[in-house]
């Protein structure tokens, strides 16, 4: 056996699993790859909500209605965004089964500045509202922001096609990238052993003091601070993520808590949650065979998750929500897929997350993303195809095709975008306005907004 598997706490958290090199390094794959089960039958098992689902979904449901119906929000006007930056908050204690909200009250918003100040600002100012004098003073004093340190970079022609609007999505109002963060592995192996390991990456990273080793080092240095705000986030509900999870409840939980300080912290412009389907089934699974969990409580921790996810807020401008309607966050969910090996990576669990759709009704988010290959179960493609019909909230994308490029564990970040679990993240540039660019061509060169 490996070398956790010798470490009674290990041990005990998984029991039942088979051993392969996850048990020796990080590696998630691999774990995925030698316990999931695939699925191959039809939507049979599924089951309606539980009535703890019901009482939560409804009272969620209501906070949301209000809020379109008032425009009004609420944001925490005295504290900044941050992973430990807010008391435990709760939408109904006796019904949840899934713990955490961004901020210490359900739908309450997080001032993000480090993004930007001035957009943090015009979001307050839409909505009549106005932060703490003293903390803008302060941030102001001390702080150097994201799209200060932008503009700064840009040359005088930059600022003037910005200006002119010649170039759009320029990275100054948010960070123009996408990561997908793994938040399974704080499941599997829980925040101590995540600490450690990078503790380790760090005291290894020697050589000479280059840019690059400097700098790296200063993000490590950053890590190893943010697995204890999350360890310490969590406690603040009463649970320790600091060992691995032992079941299938905890093992949602903690996979969520990691998601969590992940939107707590950043106002992304997509913030998705990876690929986890298959990952939490190998838990409800074991917990099932174990007699210590049945469908309705497999599918009342799937469908109060979404409910979660659904709640995700950023403080952003109406202009912004109304140009991607409602509240656009892409907290995109990857389901299905073929394996390398040829096994399809169907579970359960990918039926029981679309079928949330149908116990907590339809909603772009999360956004449920499959990943469609001519060799997927027909009964699964039977369901999606159903699914889609009745609810018209299913995105597909070709898993044939990305499968080459990214293997197995691949996600999709906002709608379109492909990239390794936790391995990797992707950076934007800029859009070019070719009908300005076009007019501009006519006109001379003279802008007809401007006159000059």
């Amino acid at each position: 056996m490996s070398n956790l598997f010798d470490n009674e706490q290990f041990k005990k958290a998984w029991e039942g699993f088979n051993d392969g090199d996850w048990a020796d390094e990080i590696n998630v794959r691999d774990f995925i790859q030698k316990n999931y089960t695939p699925y191959e039958g039809d939507d049979s098992f599924l089951v309606g909500p539980t009535q703890k689902t019901k009482t939560l979904w409804n009272e969620v449901n209501d906070m949301i209605v209000e809020e379109v119906k008032s425009k009004k929000i609420k944001v925490d006007l005295e504290r900044f965004s941050g992973i430990n930056n807010f008391d435990a908050g709760y939408i109904d204690k006796d019904n949840e089964v899934v713990f955490g909200l961004q901020t210490d009250e359900p739908m309450k918003r997080i001032m993000n500045p480090y993004g930007g100040f001035r957009m943090v600002e015009n979001s307050l100012k839409a909505y009549d509202l106005e932060m703490d004098p003293v903390i803008k003073e302060k941030f102001n004093e001390y702080r150097k922001t994201h799209n200060q340190g932008t503009f700064d970079a840009y040359t005088k022609e930059m600022r003037t096609f910005r200006s002119v609007g010649l170039l759009t999505g320029l990275p100054d109002a948010y960070g123009r990238g996408r990561i997908i963060g793994d938040y399974r592995r704080i499941a599997l192996y829980g925040i101590d052993y995540l600490k450690a390991m990078r503790i380790r990456d760090k005291e290894n990273l020697t050589g000479d003091a280059t840019e690059e080793i400097i700098r790296r080092r200063e993000e490590f240095s950053e890590q190893i601070r943010a697995f204890d705000e999350i360890k310490d986030m969590a406690m603040s509900y009463g649970f320790d993520i600091s060992r691995p999870a032992m079941n299938a409840t905890e093992a949602v939980q903690w996979l969520y808590f990691g998601y969590l300080a992940a939107v707590k912290e950043n106002n992304g412009a997509a913030m998705s949650i990876g690929r986890n389907t298959a990952f939490l089934d190998i838990y409800i699974k074991r917990d099932m065979d174990k007699g210590i969990l049945d469908e309705d409580h497999a599918q009342e921790l799937v469908d109060q998750l979404v409910i979660k996810l659904r709640m995700v807020r950023h403080l952003r401008t109406p202009e912004y929500d109304e140009l991607f309607a409602g509240d656009p966050t892409w907290v995109t969910e990857s389901i299905g897929g073929m394996g390398v090996d040829g096994r399809t990576l169907v579970t359960k669990t990918s039926f029981r997350f679309l079928h949330t759709l149908i116990n907590i009704d339809t909603s772009p988010e999360p956004n449920m993303t499959v990943l469609w290959s001519d060799n997927l179960p027909r009964a699964f493609k039977d369901f999606c195809s159903m699914m889609s019909i009745k609810t018209a909230s299913i995105q597909y994308e070709n898993d044939d095709v990305m499968r080459d490029v990214y293997g197995d564990d691949y996600a999709i970040a906002c709608c379109v975008s492909a990239m390794q679990v936790g391995k990797q993240m992707q950076y934007f540039g800029a859009r070019a306005n070719l009908a300005k660019a076009l007019l501009y061509s006519i006109n001379g060169g003279v802008d007809e907004v401007y006159r000059d």
